[in-house]
C-alpha cells in the first residue's frame, strides 16, 4: 500500500471550518451550543486523529517488527529487519527525451500488449499468457519436454504426448512416497515443463502491411509438438511468470536475460553496444544512435517475446517486420491494421474505454500510426527517408521523397524497405508496455494494509502464516524473508539491487546471491535447466509472491500445483534435483496450513482477483489446445505447408474498470 496524508488533511481543514463557524456566526443562542459543540467535535476528530497518528506510529506490527528471517543488507536496503512499505520505481530518468505524451503512451502500451494481431499467426498476442492474474491457467496442451536440457529431450514423459489434458493427479512432477521427507522412495519423476502454449512452428516470409496474419511457411517441429505428423503449438520451455508487479524486478525472465537498461532494440542492454536506433536529426537525415533508459527492464523484455518462436513469432521475423504490418503505407493502398482490430473493448475500460468501439471491435483511433505520432517526440518518426537492409541485416539509408509529405507515405516500399517508425517499433513497443505493465501493481492486499498498521486486515490464521513467513527455523519459521524479502516479496527487485548493474564486472545481480539469484536451489538438476548459470550450477530468480494464490502452477519448470506442494518441498529441505538439500525445516502440519493461508489469502489483492482497474482489459480468444488428445488431432486444413491442428479458441471477455463479480477459476479449478 502507497500511503497519504490525507486523513490527517482532512481532519486538520474539518478544526479550521468549525472554528471559522465559531467565529462567523456566535450569537447568543449559537453560543450557547457551540461551545460545547465544539469541544465534542474536536475531541472526537483529534480521538480520530490519534488513530491516524497511531497507524503510522505503529507500521510493522507484530511480527514484523521482529523478523529473524533476514536476506544480507544492501545499500538500498540497509534495514531489511525494519522493511520499508512498498515504494513506486522511479521511471526513467531520460524518459523525456523520446515521449511526448504520456496518456498515449499508457493506451499504445495496452492496446499492444492485449492485441492478437502482433502474432505472426494472427492470434497470439502478449497476454495469451497473461491473461489471468498476470499468468495463464490454461491446462491443456501446456507441457513442454526437456528442450533446454544438456541433452535435449523431445520426449513428452507427462501424459505420453503433446496435447494432453493435464490433471491434479500429474503433480508435483518429483513425487515422494512421503512429501515430508526427501529421501523416501521417488514414485514419479519428470523433466517435463507446464508453461504456456504460444505458436505453430513455422519460417516467415515476410509481414503483410496491413494483415494481421504475417506469410510463413510451416514446418515439421524439430522439437516434438507435433500428434501424428500434425504440428500443434509449441509451449514454452519455462513456466510463465506474471507480468503483475514486474515493474519491481531489476532484471526480467527466471534467468535475468532481459536487462535493466533498455537500449531501444533488444534484451541485452547494455551489453550490446551494436543496438541502434535511428533518429532524424533532419527531415531527409537519419542517424543510428545508441540509447540507453534506466529502469527498464521491462521494455528490454518485450522486445523478446515478440519475436519467440515459442510464444508470438514465426522464426526469422525482425521488428522492424512487425512495425511494416501494423503501420499505415498510403502509397501502397492498403488499409492499416486497427488497434485490437478483432477484439471488444469494454466502454468502460480503465485506459482504453473512451476509445472503444463497443459493439464493433477494436479502438476508435484507426491505426497505431496515430498513437505512436502523438505518444512520442517527432524525431524517432518523423523522416522522409528509408531504411533498406541487405541480405546480411546491414541497413543502409536512402534518402527519398521529395514531396511535401512529413514522412515517407506516399512511397511504396518494397519488404526490404523500412520507414523510421517501422525502423523504431522496438523503441516504441517496448516503452509503450512497459508504460502499461508498470501499472500493474497489486499494492492493496491484505499484507499491505496490515504492514501500514491495519492490525484487523489479516485474520488470525494469516497472521500466524505471517510469523512463520518472517521468522528463520532458529524461532520456529520457515525463514521464507530471507529470499522473498517484503515489501516486493523477493530479493531481486530494484530497491534491493540499487547501485548495482549488469555491466559491472562478474555480473553480480546474477552472481551474487544477495540480488536474488540463487544456485543449484533443488527443483530440477542443472542439466534439465541452467538458467543463467551452467550444466553444474543453476542459477534462477527468486520470484515475487504477490497475488501467488491465484498464479499456479508454481516454480520455473511449473512443476507443482498446489502451494502445498510448495511449502513441503521447503519443509523437506528441497533436494528433488538430487542433490544433498538443506536441513529440514520441521514445520508443523499447523505451521505449513498458516502460511499455506497466509500465502493464499495475505498476498491477494482483490482487484486483481476480480479483474478491477487497472487490471481490467479487452476481450481476448486464447487457443486452449485442439480438438482431440495426445494420440489424435485433427488438421486445420491450412495449405503453407506442414499440416497444423485445429485450434480449439477460448474467449476471455472484455472487463471494463468495475471489474467482474464472480472470480474466474485458478489453474486446474
Amino acid at each position: 500500500m502507497i500511503r497519504s496524508n490525507t486523513a490527517l488533511a482532512i481532519l486538520i481543514v474539518l478544526i479550521l471550518m468549525l472554528f471559522w463557524i465559531y467565529l462567523r456566526y456566535k450569537t447568543r443562542i449559537l453560543s450557547r451550543y457551540s461551545r460545547p459543540l465544539a469541544i465534542f467535535v474536536i475531541v472526537s476528530l483529534v480521538s480520530a486523529g490519534g488513530g491516524i497518528v497511531s497507524a503510522q506510529v505503529t507500521r510493522n506490527p507484530t511480527p514484523l517488527n521482529n523478523i529473524t528471517s533476514l536476506p544480507p543488507t544492501t545499500s538500498g536496503d540497509p534495514t531489511p529487519a525494519n522493511p520499508p512499505l512498498l515504494t513506486a520505481v522511479a521511471e526513467p530518468s531520460n524518459l523525456g527525451d523520446f515521449v511526448a505524451d504520456q496518456t498515449a503512451l499508457l493506451k499504445l502500451g495496452k492496446a499492444l500488449f492485449w492485441d492478437m494481431q502482433l502474432g505472426s499467426d494472427g492470434v497470439q498476442s502478449c497476454a495469451s499468457c497473461h491473461f489471468h492474474a498476470g499468468v495463464d491457467n490454461r491446462s491443456k496442451n501446456q507441457i513442454s519436454p526437456g528442450v533446454l536440457a544438456s541433452v535435449k529431450d523431445k520426449t513428452f514423459q507427462v501424459g505420453g504426448g503433446a496435447n494432453y489434458q493435464l490433471t491434479a493427479a500429474d503433480f508435483p512432477f518429483h513425487k515422494l512416497a512421503d512429501p515430508n521427507d526427501r529421501t523416501s522412495t521417488v514414485i514419479s519423476d519428470s523433466n517435463d515443463v507446464a508453461s504456456s502454449q504460444g505458436v505453430f512452428y513455422s519460417v516467415i516470409k515476410d509481414t503483410v502491411p496491413g494483415q494481421a496474419v504475417d506469410s510463413t511457411t510451416s514446418k515439421p517441429d524439430s522439437d516434438g509438438f507435433q500428434v501424428n505428423g500434425i504440428n500443434v503449438r509449441r509451449v514454452e520451455p519455462r513456466n510463465t511468470p506474471t507480468v503483475i508487479d514486474t515493474i519491481f524486478n531489476k532484471l526480467q525472465f527466471w534467468d535475468g536475460r532481459a536487462k535493466e537498461s533498455f537500449n531501444g532494440v533488444n534484451i541485452k542492454g547494455a551489453a550490446d553496444p551494436s543496438a541502434k536506433v535511428y533518429k532524424a536529426t533532419k527531415p531527409n537525415q537519419l542517424t543510428a544512435v545508441s540509447v540507453s533508459l534506466n529502469n527498464s527492464s521491462i521494455a528490454s523484455l518485450v522486445t523478446g517475446p515478440l519475436l519467440s518462436e515459442f510464444e508470438t513469432s514465426a522464426e526469422g521475423r525482425t521488428l522492424p517486420q512487425v512495425g511494416a504490418k501494423f503501420l499505415r503505407k498510403k502509397g501502397q493502398r492498403i488499409k492499416s491494421l486497427r488497434p485490437l482490430g478483432k477484439q471488444l473493448v469494454h466502454q468502460q475500460d480503465s485506459v482504453l474505454g473512451s476509445d472503444s468501439r463497443s459493439p464493433q471491435t477494436g479502438l476508435a483511433i484507426a491505426s497505431y500510426d496515430q498513437l505512436i505520432r502523438k505518444a512520442f517526440k517527432k524525431e524517432w518518426w518523423k523522416s522522409k527517408s528509408i531504411i533498406q537492409v541487405d541480405s546480411n541485416g546491414t541497413p543502409t539509408i536512402l534518402a527519398k521523397n521529395n514531396d511535401d509529405n512529413e514522412s515517407e507515405e506516399g512511397q511504396t516500399l518494397p519488404a526490404n524497405q523500412f520507414s523510421l517508425r517501422d525502423w523504431n517499433f522496438s523503441l516504441f513497443s517496448g516503452l509503450a508496455m512497459q508504460k502499461y505493465m508498470s501499472t500493474l501493481v497489486s499494492g492493496n492486499t491484505p499484507f499491505d494494509k496490515f504492514q501500514a498498521g491495519n492490525i484487523n486486515a489479516l485474520t488470525d490464521q494469516e497472521k500466524s502464516g505471517l510469523t512463520v513467513f518472517v521468522n528463520n527455523t532458529a524461532n520456529g519459521g520457515g525463514n521464507c524473508n530471507t529470499c522473498h524479502t517484503i515489501p516486493e516479496f523477493t530479493r531481486a527487485s530494484v530497491r534491493r539491487t540499487a547501485g548495482v548493474a549488469s555491466t559491472d564486472p562478474s555480473d553480480p545481480l546474477i552472481s551474487n546471491a544477495t540480488n536474488g539469484f540463487f544456485g543449484n536451489y533443488g527443483v530440477r538438476p542443472a542439466s534439465d535447466d541452467p538458467g543463467a548459470g551452467n550444466t553444474t550450477t543453476s542459477l534462477f530468480k527468486a520470484p515475487a509472491l504477490r497475488n501467488i494464490g491465484l498464479t499456479a502452477p508454481y516454480m520455473h519448470n511449473g512443476g507443482m500445483a498446489t502451494l502445498e506442494q510448495v511449502v513441503d518441498f521447503y519443509n523437506r529441505g528441497r533436494g528433488d534435483d538430487g542433490g544433498p538439500g538443506v536441513p529440514p525445516l520441521n514445520l508443523t502440519d499447523a505451521k505449513k496450513a498458516d502460511l499455506v493461508a497466509f500465502l493464499r489469502k495475505g498476498l491477494t489483492d482483490q482487484r486483481v482477483l476480480l479483474e478491477q482497474a487497472p487490471f481490467d482489459h479487452p476481450q481476448l480468444f486464447i487457443p486452449n489446445g485442439h480438438p482431440g488428445n495426445q494420440n489424435s488431432v485433427t488438421s486445420s486444413g491450412n495449405t503453407n505447408g506442414t499440416p497444423t491442428a485445429t485450434d480449439q479458441p477460448v474467449e476471455i471477455p472484455a472487463v471494463g474498470r468495475n471489474g467482474v463479480t464472480t472470480p474466474k477459476p485458478n489453474f486446474l479449478e
